[in-house]
């Protein structure tokens, strides 16, 4: 994705925390330009009054759904009935679901089939089907606790903070922390799509990655960039061309990777 793609933020109030938002919308900015911003639920719930001035300061449109019958979410039923209305009546490059809820799946999978560019984000105990109907999911826990950590650690020593990496303790549970497994796809991976003299580039190995494990994400291997992820993995020899530029191309060099 290019930041000058248009997005749909859509997240399901009923199945996110509030403490979230910050994380979902830097995120979401990452990969392009919010055009809208919504989040569904019963706004008469007291269950939802954290969610009230988050919205407020971060100008996020409320759409109200009553629950019409026990047991049936009327908000799902509304993000989703958006979704298909933004993708055919917006100029949008890609849609961000924000819900840890399997209802999504066919979703998401509706939306990658005509196209659009599908970012999911939920807690760690999102549903496998709905992880992998997206072209990437983020884990917001994981996530949100990586940021608090590095905050602390800002305060207490914030010279210290330069290149350093913050790791997360939590066992793997999902594709994307599954050390192991992604070791053994990186190796397939790169015997598969090297190039006669072995080496592959950082770009294509990352795209083929993803593709795999829509869930993987190097920072829940305490790696800020894709590069010093492989690098910690001890698999692969690295080589760089290009030269460093200056200004928003600082860094030009392209980095290639070869199996030990």
């Amino acid at each position: 994705m290019d930041n000058a793609n248009k997005l749909a933020i859509l997240i399901d109030a009923e199945n996110i925390s509030p403490q979230y938002v910050n994380v979902i919308l830097d995120e979401a900015a990452n990969i392009g330009n919010i055009i809208y911003k919504r989040i569904y639920g019963n706004w008469t719930s007291p269950q939802m009054a954290a969610w009230k001035s988050v919205i407020l300061e971060n100008a996020i449109q409320p759409i109200q759904q009553f629950n019409n019958a026990s047991g049936k979410n009327a908000s799902d039923s509304a993000l989703i009935i958006d979704a298909m209305d933004l993708l055919y009546q917006a100029d949008l490059d890609g849609f961000v679901i924000v819900s840890s809820d399997s209802d999504f799946t066919r979703l998401a999978s509706r939306l990658r089939e005509s196209g659009k560019y599908v970012l999911g984000m939920g807690n760690s105990q999102t549903p496998v089907s709905f992880i992998s109907a997206c072209h990437k999911f983020l884990y917001l826990d994981v996530l949100y606790a990586d940021s608090q950590k590095t905050e602390e650690e800002t305060e207490t020593h914030p010279a210290e903070q330069e290149g350093s990496a913050s790791h997360t303790s939590q066992e793997p549970r999902k594709n994307g922390k599954n050390l192991k497994k992604i070791k053994r796809i990186l190796i397939q991976l790169a015997e598969e799509n090297s190039s006669e003299n072995g080496w592959i580039s950082s770009s294509l190995l990352g795209t083929l990655l993803f593709r795999r494990l829509p869930d993987f994400d190097p920072r829940l291997f305490g790696c800020k960039k894709f590069t010093q992820f492989i690098q910690s993995t001890d698999l692969f020899k690295m080589q760089t061309s290009g030269e460093t530029g200056s200004g928003r191309n600082k860094d030009a060099r392209n980095y290639f990777f070869k199996l030990k």
